[in-house]
């Protein structure tokens, strides 16, 4: 019988999840299906526990629901407990598990695929939102020797980086906390650029040789690309990386075979011009 996946969200027109999973599936001989549902909002929980009582085996979860989902969830992992966010569900003996993928997802992208090892760097994370929480845990494990969060409401990223701070050096304010130093990794996970905006960062916060990543994917020279190729990054990236590799880790976790990503990578790629 084949299994049932999906992802949910809202809107979820967009979404490139049933082509990515449907190509692993290919890949790897998988028996399944996979689809698309637009959650309701006010009733994630409802439409979440359906799809699961009609026979489904997982989901993935994106925006508007991620914090939702973690309500939800029966069991989390250590890294979704500590974002009070996930992106993926599983659906075994009547029990809802739960885990999240963008921050590893996001890791292995900037480490593996793009050759840009994390270790003893200054990391800068824009923004506060479910992207940012999935991502921290996986980014201190890796031992950056500062990550900073700014947010344009300080007080969000101050409270994302203190439960942490037994995890490595991190911090979190406003914009105007930064500090003068510069960067070596530099991720954009705010909205700003789905409304052609430009998070208020100067040119400076890009140390020579830096990685300006923009979580946002297929849209070329976003705002803030475009800021960084002026200050002199050579080296841009889009979000569909680490779109293609939370998607393996959540694929691995349900099916227990990990699908190959760079095929799946080349094919969504968008020129960056």
């Amino acid at each position: 019988m084949t299994d049932r996946y999906a992802v949910i969200g809202n809107p979820i027109s967009h979404t490139k999840s049933p082509l990515i999973h449907g190509l692993f599936a290919a890949a790897t001989h998988q028996d399944l299906e996979y689809g698309a549902i637009e959650g309701r909002i006010g009733a994630f929980a409802d439409d979440a526990r359906a799809f699961r009582d009609a026979g489904g085996r997982g989901m993935n979860v994106t925006a508007p629901f991620k914090i939702e989902a973690f309500e939800l969830a029966d069991e989390c992992t250590e890294r979704a407990r500590l974002a009070g966010a996930v992106n993926a569900l599983k659906f075994e003996g009547g029990r809802i598990l739960a885990d999240n993928f963008d921050g590893i997802g996001l890791v292995n992208d900037i480490q593996r695929n793009l050759g840009c090892a994390m270790a003893g760097k200054r990391v800068l994370l824009l923004g506060a939102g479910g992207a940012v929480r999935g991502a921290l845990l996986p980014f201190l494990m890796q031992r950056p020797a500062e990550l900073v969060i700014a947010n344009r409401t300080p007080d969000r990223a101050a409270a994302l980086a203190q439960p942490l701070a037994a995890q490595g050096a991190v911090r979190g304010g406003g914009y105007a906390d930064i500090g003068g130093g510069a960067f070596d990794v530099v991720v954009n996970a705010t909205s700003a650029s789905l409304k052609g905006e430009l998070p208020p960062i100067p040119p400076a916060v890009f140390a020579p040789g830096a990685l300006a990543y923009e979580l946002l994917y297929g849209k070329g020279l976003t705002p803030f690309l475009r800021l960084a190729q002026q200050a002199g990054v050579q080296r841009l990236a889009d979000g569909v990386g680490m779109l293609v590799e939370q998607a393996a880790e959540a694929f691995e976790w349900w099916r227990g075979v990990r699908p190959e990503t760079r095929a799946v990578i080349d094919r969504l790629t968008v020129p960056l011009a």
